[in-house]
C-alpha cells in the first residue's frame, strides 16, 4: 500500500487500472498510471495494492532508471505499508559465481531525494543487488522490514543508507549474503534498534575513499547470528581521503557465533587490489562499544586495525564480554587509542 501523504482521503486500487494479481500479466503500466494520478491529485490519496502476486518491470516513479526495480524520487510524504517484493535474483547470483560476464543487476527498492517517509512491514526477497537503498533523504523510518536472500548471494546488502539525515530502522530482520545494514558517505543522525542480523556481513560503515563524513550513528539492541562480522564499523580503503567517522555508539549487542564481533578495518581492500602501499586518510574518533556480549566463531574477537597516518582516537570499550568456544578470546590493536571500563573480555589492547 503506497500513501502519497499520511492524511488519507482518496484510494486508487490498482486492480481497477487493469493490474492483474496472477503473477503472469505485466502490471507495470497500471502501477505507473496510479502514481501519475496520485501526483496530479490536489488531495492526498492511497495507492492500494491488494493481496496477490503482481508481475512488474522497472518502476521509477519519475523517469526510467534500470539500476532500480522500484524507485521513488523527489517526493515529500510517502508511506509504504506491507507487501512483498521478490527480486528473483538467484539466476544472477549463479551467473556471478560462475565467473561469466553478467548483467549488473538491480536494487529492489530505491528511495532517493525524499522527505518524510515511512516503510512499514515490507518484505524484500532475493534481491539481485541491494534490497533497499536510501539516498539523499531526510526523515525516513523503516519498521518491521524484512530483507531475505541466500547467505552466499553476492552484493545483496539489506539496507544501504548514504547522504541522508534522520534515518531510523526499527524491529527489522535481515538475512543476506552481504551487509545487513551498510552505512555510506554522508549518513548522519542514524538510529538502528531491535534488529536481527544474520547470515550476512554484519553492520558496516564506510568503504569509499572520497567520501563525506559519517556521524551520530546509534546501533542499539541488535542480535547478530552466524555473521561474518558483527559491528564492522569502519571498513575504509587504504587510500587518501578527507572523510571522517565520529560519534558512533554500539549498545546492548548480542553476538552468536560471529566470526569477528568487533572490527575497525582501515586497510580494507579485497585481494589487496587498488591500494598498494597506501594508508587510509579517514579520521575515526569517538566510537563507543557498550554492553557487547556473546560468542566469537574465531579466536580474534576484537580487531582495531587503524591507519598509521590517522590513528583512531577516543575508542571506548564498556562492559564487553566475548568468548571463543567457552574460553578466552583475543583482541588486537594497531594505531588505536582509547579507554576501557567495566568487565572487558578479551582483555583490552587499547592504549
Amino acid at each position: 500500500m503506497l500513501h502519497q501523504s499520511f492524511a488519507i482521503t482518496t484510494t486508487y486500487n490498482v486492480l481497477n487500472l487493469e493490474a492483474k494479481s496472477d503473477a503472469k500479466t505485466d502490471s507495470t503500466a497500471a502501477f505507473l498510471t496510479a502514481w501519475s494520478e496520485a501526483c496530479a491529485s490536489t488531495r492526498p490519496l492511497i495507492i492500494y495494492v491488494p493481496e496477490g502476486k503482481f508481475l512488474l518491470n522497472n518502476l521509477h516513479f519519475k523517469d526510467y532508471n534500470g539500476t532500480n526495480w522500484v524507485l521513488f524520487e523527489g517526493v515529500d510524504g510517502v508511506l509504504i505499508h506491507g507487501g512483498v517484493l521478490d527480486g528473483q535474483g538467484a539466476a544472477l547470483w549463479a551467473c556471478k559465481k560462475s565467473g561469466k560476464c553478467c548483467p549488473s543487476g538491480a536494487t529492489t527498492l530505491g528511495i532517493s531525494k525524499l522527505r518524510n517517509v515511512e516503510i512499514m512491514g515490507l518484505t524484500s526477497l532475493n534481491s539481485q543487488m541491494f534490497h533497499i537503498v536510501i539516498n539523499g533523504c531526510q526523515n525516513v523510518k523503516l519498521q518491521g522490514v524484512k530483507a531475505m536472500a541466500s547467505g552466499d548471494s553476492p552484493n545483496t546488502d539489506g539496507i544501504h543508507v548514504q547522504l541522508s539525515m534522520g534515518v531510523t530502522i526499527l524491529s527489522s530482520k535481515i538475512r543476506t549474503g552481504d551487509d545487513c545494514v551498510s552505512i555510506g558517505p554522508g549518513a548522519t543522525n542514524l538510529w538502528i534498534e531491535n534488529a536481527v542480523c544474520g547470515p550476512g556481513h554484519g553492520i558496516s560503515l564506510g568503504k569509499d575513499y572520497e567520501e563525506a563524513g559519517v556521524q551520530n550513528v546509534t546501533v542499539k539492541s541488535v542480535t547478530f547470528k552466524n555473521t561474518q562480522n558483527g559491528v564492522r564499523i569502519i571498513k575504509t580503503w587504504g587510500r587518501p581521503s578527507k572523510g571522517f567517522v565520529r560519534g558512533v555508539l554500539f549498545q546492548h549487542a548480542t553476538m552468536a557465533n560471529v566470526q569477528i564481533p568487533i572490527v575497525i578495518d582501515q586497510n580494507y581492500g579485497p585481494y589487496n587490489k587498488n591500494c598498494p602501499g597506501q594508508v587510509s586518510g579517514v579520521k575515526i574518533s569517538d566510537v563507543t562499544y557498550q554492553d557487547i556480549r556473546g560468542t566469537s566463531a574465531t579466536e580474534m574477537a576484537i580487531k582495531f586495525d587503524c591507519s598509521k597516518n590517522n590513528p583512531c582516537k577516543r575508542i571506548r570499550l564498556e562492559d564487553v564480554n566475548l568468548a571463543y568456544k567457552n574460553r578466552p578470546a583475543q583482541a588486537s590493536c594497531s594505531n588505536a587509542a582509547g579507554s576501557s571500563s567495566g568487565l572487558i573480555e578479551p582483555a583490552t589492547c587499547l592504549n
